[in-house]
């Protein structure tokens, strides 16, 4: 695994050999990764992306997702083993993730559809979420 700039570490497993033409470009009909979340690096950036993502708690854990809308709605997602481990982030929403509970580590598989490319992300400043009013303040530890 190599270190993702969005904190914790990531391998790409796969990239779908079709592609589906988009007004940004052509992209991937879809992509996955295993993202691990550890001690060392407990915590993952604001960031979005332009297609959805799917998350699936493959080992450890917890691990807890903050999601944020335009519109400054925050929900908070706990992944644990069993029941609890599968998260859909649509596209176009702020998220971000972190260790909970004294969690050595999260292994997390993502799949995002249409597939990832980096000119569809962006991590989030202060000033992109300032218009969020309390949620700014919720989303505070996430930001660089």
């Amino acid at each position: 695994m190599e270190p993702h700039p969005e904190g914790g570490f990531f391998r790409r497993l796969y990239t779908s050999p079709g592609h589906v033409a988009l007004p940004r470009g052509e992209r991937p009909l879809a992509t996955s990764i295993h993202y691990l979340l550890t001690r060392e690096q407990p915590r993952g950036r604001l960031h979005r992306n332009r297609s959805d993502i799917l998350h699936f708690l493959v080992d450890g854990g917890p691990v807890r997702y903050v999601t944020a809308g335009e519109r400054g709605t925050v929900e908070y997602v706990t992944l644990r083993s069993g029941a609890d481990h599968f998260l859909v982030v649509p596209g176009g929403r702020w998220k971000a993730s972190h260790l909970v509970e004294d969690a050595p580590y999260a292994l997390v598989a993502e799949v995002v559809t249409p597939g990832f490319d980096y000119a569809d992300h962006e991590f989030a400043t202060a000033e992109d979420v300032a218009h969020l009013g309390q949620a700014a303040a919720e989303l505070a530890p996430f930001l660089p």
